[in-house]
């Protein structure tokens, strides 16, 4: 067989595996992931989904879980990607990454109305803080040796547990604060950040299962970085978040 034949066929045998390969593409209801009209969207669906079209993988569904179930989900499972994942060092080597959505900071924040003396990142340890199972601001205050945490399966009850003053102290996103604030009609004005979590700001990327054919890694990686190239992402995340994000039952989809 020549060299050209063997890239052609090299080249077909990628296609075909990419082809028959079904991506579930999961991740939680945030402010750029939501359920509107029965049917999953948000700016950082609409990034995923065009990553996937632009790379010829047609064959893919979207849902929306508790985190704790979909990054479960992504590390048992082939030809899952999960998106809006932090990257770090502890994660490195657990998933195969595909592109970096957008960068977030988070925050801690308390209400108004119950002042506490906090001033710096050891001192916040004497309150009880609130976080989401499996996410990386557990991982990030345990890997700190804060112990008072408690634990919830999504950021809806996280919030929920700092305003009827089940926790002290809650670590989001300006972004998140305000979609939380218009689902439990909370004034945010009642909401006050106390302290800037600089450690456990990072990037929120795509990921695949280690075990996703390496084809379907590739070309979602050179899709993506295109697309970013060429300015559509940042284009699509710079559109305003929608505040009243809903939070669908577990498993809820819409396949393409």
């Amino acid at each position: 067989m020549s060299r050209s034949a063997v890239c052609i066929w090299v080249l077909c045998m990628g296609t075909a595996v990419c082809q028959a390969q079904t991506i579930q593409a999961v991740t939680e209801t945030t402010p750029y992931t939501y359920v509107e009209g029965g049917k999953v969207t948000g700016s950082a669906t609409e990034v995923v989904e065009l990553t996937l079209q632009r790379a010829g993988l047609t064959d893919y569904t979207l849902r929306l879980y508790p985190w704790a179930r979909a990054y479960d989900m992504a590390l048992k499972e082939p030809g899952v990607l999960i998106f809006l994942i932090a990257r770090t060092a502890a994660r490195e080597n657990q998933f195969r990454w595909a592109g970096e959505i957008m960068k977030i900071q988070y925050h801690l924040y308390r209400l108004k109305s119950r002042p506490l003396d906090i001033g710096t990142l050891e001192s916040a340890k004497a309150y009880t803080i609130g976080v989401m199972r499996d996410d990386v601001r557990q991982q990030y205050l345990r890997s700190k040796g804060f112990e008072r945490l408690v634990v919830s399966a999504q950021s809806l009850d996280v919030f929920k547990k700092l305003l009827s003053g089940q926790v002290d102290l809650v670590p989001l996103t300006t972004d998140d604060a305000a979609s939380l604030c218009q689902q439990t009609q909370f004034d945010c004005k009642g909401l006050e950040r106390v302290l800037t979590l600089d450690e456990a700001s990072t990037g929120l990327y795509m990921a695949y299962n280690l075990q996703t054919p390496p084809e379907v890694v590739l070309r979602t990686q050179q899709a993506f970085d295109k697309l970013k190239a060429d300015g559509q992402v940042q284009r699509i995340m710079a559109g305003t978040p929608s505040a009243d994000a809903k939070t669908p039952a577990s498993g809820e989809m819409v396949k393409r």
